[in-house]
């Protein structure tokens, strides 16, 4: 942690002695910014660099070091990581490209550089790393052209990017805001150190109140998980910023769930779960922080804030930006009418407009503490109009003293609605979160609100079950009937092997390993209403898949009783190849995969975790006694919901699904399964 973080000597492996050179920056921004400690430069063509003494080899340096910044070419990587190893060296930092983002020839090259790294007891940060930047201890280690200012903006805000050019970026616009950083670590391609590995060194610093993550990917999952565990217990977020939201990078697998259940999904499931906050815009990432440093995850959040407007027009933005977030701006309760009628003010529906009351800022700081009384709100809104921007200090003194008086008890934050940097800057000196458009601010109230206590290590035994090695729907039904969702089939061997005893009418299925979607294969057939109808659909059936499935293995066929439930949805298990497991719950049938009506979550989870899932999935208002509907059994849902989500327990399985699940007033149906070997 020490080497990596702050380390007592550095030797420049490839350091340039031409100021124009990209491998000369490390150590111009070293001594710049005012890095005190050995430096070691290597160059073999030089006695001196940028007129520090120069050493030919590694081997030549005369003390041990911490810390070696590789600054060499791709193919000159491999050789340096044993002598640096033998200098003492714990972290060696790599800048150059060209590795496994480059093909396979790149993976196998990364590939031994990190078998020779741990082979030596050596951690590498990198590939393609832009190097680390402690702005406290005065070091500068890295390339990046940001580190050209004179000085750099220290705060107590530690940034881990994938992305070493986002170092610069960020740090640009967080000044901009009033934020500095302690520390900035670009971890590239992560052939060793994570981005969560190092996250979680920095919580225990001292120096550090709050981890801001910049990813392309998420690697090592269990990094991350171990680093919100440390971080909720130091009482200090990690904040998230991950690229690859659009579906064109979502990778498909067999099942509906694989398809719906894209890497990104799958991302905002695992943040969750482990209580990292997610900004979706890199507007509301760098506004995050002052909303949530010093405040915990809320327990029961409403979901709902009050808004106070001096501009009718920009309080009528928020609301309808918090209401796209799934927050809503509520009208005042009891509590909170009555101090506004005595204030003689009223709120006319989600507002309370104050526009032609103006800023005045005892106005303001009553109009805040009535407002707050509020007990079914999370938050109070100021939204300002003009005065912020041409009257700064009135602008902001009420908003001050209002949140002076609500205190800790609730939160206090502004959208100030014109361009107005002065009353930014004073709001942020005080410590009261405030945006610059509506879009961030429902960004970052939706993360606040979404944010949770991380979950405790899943520790439970799986069941025990034996699936077999080329496993069809009958399989994948014993399977979800060890979990305890039994429904009654029964098997064909063949076309003549009709069951004796059956309820009829029944439904057919073909039975392969090979056929996931048996509706387009031509194996299925509904409705049946006796034996004899039963042996000629089989023998039907047998034809029309296998022409249409010539390549596929049937293993006989599957006969069930018919059923309708009052709803019908797709519960699936899927083994995400970022986060790990999840569990996914959406509107079922055939035509899951058109309304993507979905909730999904890491697994394992619990009852409450359930009942979040089905309350999040628009379709199943209809089991809830929807317009006088019947109601359906949400109890054996949820059961059902956790049951699948013991899969997680059970390493041999890559994905499951039950799609569709009959829900009816007493019980559920499995109507068909499909299952995944991993």
């Amino acid at each position: 942690m020490k080497a990596l973080l702050a380390p007592s000597s550095i030797a420049l492996i490839g350091a340039s002695g031409d100021p124009a050179r990209l491998t000369a920056r490390a150590q111009i921004y070293l001594r710049r910014h005012g890095y005190t400690g050995a430096l070691y430069p290597v160059n073999p063509r030089a006695p001196e660099v940028l007129g520090e003494r120069a050493y030919a080899r590694v081997e030549d340096i005369p003390d041990a070091i911490d810390f070696a910044y590789i600054l060499l070419g791709t193919e000159q990587v491999e050789s340096q990581i044993a002598a640096v190893a033998a200098k003492g060296a714990q972290v060696a930092c790599i800048l150059a490209d060209g590795f496994a983002e480059a093909g396979p020839d790149g993976q196998a090259l990364q590939d031994r550089c990190l078998a020779a790294a741990k082979a030596a007891g050596l951690r590498l940060l990198g590939p393609n790393s832009m190097g680390i930047i402690n702005i406290p201890r005065k070091i500068a280690a890295s390339v990046n052209a940001a580190l050209e200012a004179e000085s750099l903006p220290s705060g107590r805000l530690a940034l881990v990017s994938q992305s070493g050019s986002m170092l610069g970026a960020i740090m640009g616009r967080g000044a901009a805001r009033g934020l500095g950083f302690s520390h900035m670590i670009a971890t590239g391609n992560e052939a060793d150190l994570t981005a969560g590995e190092i996250a979680a060194m920095l919580v225990q610093d001292p120096g550090v109140d709050a981890v801001m993550l910049f990813l392309e990917a998420i690697r090592a999952p269990e990094h991350y998980a171990e680093a919100a565990r440390l971080a909720h217990a130091a009482g200090k977020p990690i904040i998230a910023y991950k690229l690859g939201r659009s579906s064109f990078g979502a990778e498909l697998a067999t099942s509906h769930t694989g398809a719906l259940a894209g890497s990104d999904a799958a991302a905002d499931a695992f943040f969750r779960a482990n209580g990292i906050l997610r900004a979706t815009m890199l507007e509301s990432f760098l506004e995050l922080p002052a909303l949530v440093l010093g405040r915990k995850p809320l327990g029961k959040p409403h979901r709902a804030v009050s808004v106070l407007t001096t501009t009718g027009g920009g309080g009528a933005m928020a609301v309808d930006a918090l209401g796209i977030a799934g927050i809503e701006a509520r009208v005042p309760d009891a509590a909170a009418s009555a101090k506004l009628h005595d204030l003689g003010m009223t709120a006319h529906g989600r507002l309370l407009d104050m526009t032609l009351a103006g800023t005045k800022p005892e106005r303001i700081e009553a109009a805040i503490t009535a407002l707050a009384a509020a007990q079914d709100t999370d938050a109070v809104i100021p939204v300002i109009g003009s005065s912020a921007q041409f009257r700064p200090a009135d602008a902001v003194a009420g908003i001050l003293r209002g949140r002076d008086a609500v205190g800790a008890d609730k939160l206090v934050a502004a959208f100030l609605v014109p361009q107005a940097e002065a009353s930014l800057r004073l709001l942020a000196e005080a410590g009261i979160p405030a945006f610059r458009t509506p879009e961030s601010l429902a960004d970052a109230m939706r993360a606040w609100l979404d944010w949770r206590v991380p979950a405790p290590p899943d520790i439970s035994m799986p069941p025990f079950f034996e699936l077999a090695e080329a496993p069809d729907e009958g399989d994948a039904r014993d399977l979800f009937a060890a979990l305890g969702l039994a429904t009654p089939y029964a098997r064909m061997g063949d076309v003549a092997d009709v069951p004796q005893e059956m309820t009829y009418p029944v439904a057919l299925k073909i039975l392969s390993p090979d056929i996931a979607h048996k509706t387009e294969a031509g194996g299925v057939a509904l409705n049946i209403p006796d034996a004899a109808a039963l042996a000629e659909a089989a023998a039907k059936m047998e034809a029309r898949v296998t022409v249409a499935a010539p390549e596929a293995r049937l293993t006989g066929f599957l006969v069930q009783p018919m059923s309708r439930g009052l709803s019908e949805v797709i519960l699936g298990f899927r083994r995400d190849p970022s986060v790990g497991p999840v569990v996914l719950l959406g509107a079922g049938g055939v035509l899951a995969e058109l309304h993507r009506d979905v909730a999904l979550r890491l697994a394992p989870i619990d009852e409450a975790g359930a009942r979040e899932m089905i309350a999040e999935v628009r379709a199943l208002r209809v089991i809830e006694g929807w317009r006088g509907l019947p109601r359906g059994d949400v109890e054996a849902l949820v059961a059902a919901i956790v049951a699948v989500s013991k899969l997680a327990t059970m390493s041999g399985i890559a994905e499951a699904e039950i799609n569709p699940l009959m829900i009816h007033e007493s019980g559920v149906t499995v109507a068909d399964a499909w299952v995944v070997r991993a």
